[in-house]
């Protein structure tokens, strides 16, 4: 269990670091120079979270849960006045409770400032907010003249946190697809999956992950770096997705709920992608659009970036909850590139997602 309070207050205007939702509307609202659009951004507050958490330099001290507290400010992208009514829009305060609560059951660490960098990561990752302020201590230290407790508190922008993040870091896109509850539960499949960021993000949440590549030696890494993490959950396999042949073993029909490709294209896999996925299953997949190569000269050829709308395309017998073409920030550290974003949804008995407007 735990406890906490939540509040919002108007601060400065600022620009966001997290991709516009709904770009044309965005861009036509930030043109505005009505005044009412000036310093309307707002900072959510969390104060005195309590929950349970093993930390201590001892390992005596880590055996048992003791009581932690964490108090919360959060600048965020958006207006309160959008947020009293779509929550996604607005930081969902509720889930960042959770997930807090989730890092102290499940992490054991030395110091509070080791915990301090998983929140801080935690919160960079998974929500749009721009700068952060905690004030994390031990409400019961193991100190006989301390009748108070014991912290530390940080305050640190999404800028001077991005040189400190991994190639570890998910894709911020798929991050954002969380948080909306996009991703139906279950299993999932990172195709292409490099390093695994986005296999091992998936398989911290719950799901059952599979992930696939080429490269045998980066597969043998992520496995080792799942046990570590003990992550039973993510299995890894070594495919060559770029072989020829129309047999598709490793897409069974019907057999993932959700479908992660993140910066890798190779046409001819749509159809067993689109195969693969169960009804009502999702398909998260962003990738550089032509206009990337023009401006930045990569990837190093022409061929590996869709067309405008190609996306579309290829995908066209699935259903799309939100597609988007353009600039967006890189999920590795400052600077932009041009990409195709899209959510799309298998044919199924209802309708799991809502479409973005």
């Amino acid at each position: 269990m735990f406890r906490g309070a939540y509040s919002a207050d108007k601060n400065a205007a600022w620009t966001s670091p997290f991709p516009l939702l709904h770009p044309a509307n965005d861009i036509l609202t930030a043109r505005n120079p009505i005044l009412e659009n000036v310093g309307m951004a707002y900072r959510v507050v969390i104060e005195r979270l309590e929950f349970q958490g093993r930390c201590g330099v001892m390992p005596a001290e880590r055996r048992r849960p003791q009581p932690l507290a964490i108090d919360l400010e959060l600048d965020c992208e958006g207006t309160a006045a959008e947020a009293v009514d779509q929550i996604n829009k607005t930081v969902d305060y509720a889930r960042v409770t959770e997930r807090i609560v989730e890092l102290g059951e499940t992490q054991d660490c030395a110091l509070l400032e080791t915990f301090t960098e998983q929140v801080l990561a935690m919160l960079f990752t998974e929500f749009p907010v721009a700068n952060v302020s905690l004030w994390l201590r031990k409400l019961a230290p193991p100190l006989s003249q301390m009748t108070g407790s014991v912290g530390v508190k940080v305050e640190r922008s999404r800028m001077a946190h991005q040189p400190q993040q991994t190639d570890s870091a998910p894709s911020l896109f798929l991050a954002q697809q969380l948080q909306l509850h996009r991703l139906p539960k279950g299993k999932a499949l990172d195709v292409a999956a490099g390093s695994g960021r986005n296999a091992l993000y998936l398989a911290s949440h719950g799901f059952q992950v599979d992930a696939m590549d080429r490269d045998e030696q980066a597969m043998a890494q992520l496995a080792a770096t799942a046990k570590q993490r003990n992550l039973p959950n993510l299995t890894v396999r070594t495919v060559d997705l770029e072989r020829k042949t129309e047999e598709r073993p490793e897409f069974p029909p019907q057999e993932y709920d959700v479908i992660v490709v993140s910066f890798y294209l190779h046409r001819a896999l749509f159809p067993a992608l689109i195969d693969s996925l169960k009804p009502n299953g999702v398909l998260i997949y962003e990738t550089f659009i032509i206009d990337n190569y023009l401006r930045h000269h990569h990837p190093r050829r022409w061929e590996f970036c869709l067309a405008h709308n190609e996306l579309l395309r290829l995908t066209s017998t699935l259903r799309v909850v939100s597609y988007d073409e353009g600039e967006h920030d890189s999920s590795h550290g400052p600077g932009s590139v041009f990409t195709a974003r899209l959510v799309a949804q298998q044919a199924g008995p209802g309708s799991l997602l809502h479409e973005s407007t």
